[in-house]
């Protein structure tokens, strides 16, 4: 695979990308004109059609169906629990439906009680569609994947937080010849800023276990390298409660607490434009060498904000009480699901190299998610809401009575 100009671009300005030190993108690091949102062919006629298409569809466009010359294989290694697991779901989704080869090898055991459980249980959408699905130790990735490094053009690490459980995979793709490498690192490991939102290239906090990761894949130049840093999601299958901590207590009648004034920005995505992110450095790992994505939809919304959301799409009124976590005695990070503080970045270097937009539509997609929820029966399942009921009493609230 032609890498050798992508490469010297990544060896050039990996530096400047993972050190956090600039502002706004340096000239030395800015996508080429061909790749910008205003000319790239992709990013012009994909507009072109998202523009004609209700939101409800949008989230299709951004998929190239790969031909026998560009169809790549590529080896996801997901993570077995958390809220990222769901992004190796989706990205295999689209790549197979692009015509792409797709192996997941999902950390640990198949027999394992967390593949019980979405997006694990539905693994079988993946095999359908032509995707492989195994199980291991990505610590000894080669073993895991039965020795195939060598039909693998991309590799994706979705699983690791740190060195000392990525240098393996690191170090095999890049033993075995693999042009692409990708990341999923973490808007979290930036540092708090006076200017929200984050962009690509502000300060990051050193000690942050993804730091060290992105400069170490910065350093093997691979052919072509990038990491991705998610901040919150929703979507179909997602195992780590978000809108459901919000449904939980909405159905159920019961206030809504939430830390502070309410005001707090912060980012959450469906996930399908994680994964369209993704694809599209897949399909351009030319204009995704060497950068950093703040892999997010382009519009925030206040904590506040999520909750009259999330009622509207259950159909119901939501009260909302504010309170002082350090007043009331409770750790937020315990209490609420999100950071009790400002929280957001923006996509703007996706944007600009790779001609990606968002489709995120909060409105529409908790609807959605209202209705799975409401299918699958945890709104009349019995629930303790003790911090809640702490939270509540120290502000002078009386508790709600769970609805049956």
């Amino acid at each position: 695979m032609a890498f050798s100009a992508a490469a010297a671009a990544a060896t050039s300005t990996a530096t400047a990308f993972v050190s956090g030190h600039h502002r706004r993108l340096s000239s030395s690091s800015a996508p080429s004109p061909s790749f910008s949102q205003s000319t790239h062919p992709r990013a012009v006629a994909a507009r072109r059609r998202r523009a004609a298409l209700p939101a409800s569809r949008a989230a299709t466009v951004m998929t190239v169906r790969a031909d026998a010359k560009t169809k790549k294989s590529v080896l996801i290694v997901n993570t077995n629990s958390g809220g990222h697991a769901i992004i190796g779901f989706y990205l295999a989704k689209e790549l197979l439906a692009a015509g792409h080869a797709v192996t997941v090898l999902t950390a640990g055991d198949e027999a394992s009680d967390k593949m019980r459980k979405p997006p694990f249980s539905r693994f079988e959408e993946l095999r359908s569609a032509g995707g492989k699905t195994v199980w291991g130790d990505p610590a000894d990735v080669g073993a895991a994947v039965a020795g195939g490094a060598s039909s693998f053009d991309v590799v994706l690490d979705n699983n690791g937080k740190d060195l000392d459980a990525v240098r393996p995979v690191v170090d095999w793709a890049k033993s075995s010849g693999v042009g692409q490498f990708l990341f999923i690192s973490s808007a979290g490991i930036y540092k708090p800023t006076d200017e929200p939102p984050h962009v690509e290239g502000d300060a990051v906090k050193e000690s942050a276990g993804h730091v060290g990761v992105e400069k170490y894949v910065a350093e093997q130049q691979f052919g072509s390298w990038a990491s991705f840093r998610p901040q919150y999601m929703i979507g179909s299958g997602n195992n780590k409660d978000c809108e459901e901590w919000f449904f939980d207590r909405i159905v159920r009648r019961r206030p809504v607490p939430i830390p502070g004034n309410g005001m707090q920005l912060t980012n959450i995505s469906h996930v399908r434009d994680l994964s369209s992110m993704l694809a599209l450095a897949v399909e351009s790992p030319g204009a995704a060498a060497g950068k950093i994505f703040n892999c997010v939809s382009d519009r925030a919304v206040t904590l506040d904000g999520m909750a009259r959301l999330c009622a509207a799409a259950a159909g119901v009124a939501v009260e909302i009480v504010h309170y002082d976590p350090a007043a009331v005695g409770v750790d937020a990070k315990k209490a609420f699901p999100f950071r009790n503080m400002h929280f957001y970045a923006e996509p703007r270097a996706a944007k600009e190299a790779l001609g990606w937009a968002s489709t995120t539509n909060l409105p529409e997609d908790l609807k959605e998610r209202y209705a799975e929820y409401a299918g699958s029966g945890r709104g009349e399942k019995a629930m303790a809401f003790d911090i809640d009921d702490k939270i509540l009493a120290a502000v002078g609230k009386a508790p709600a009575s769970v609805i049956a």
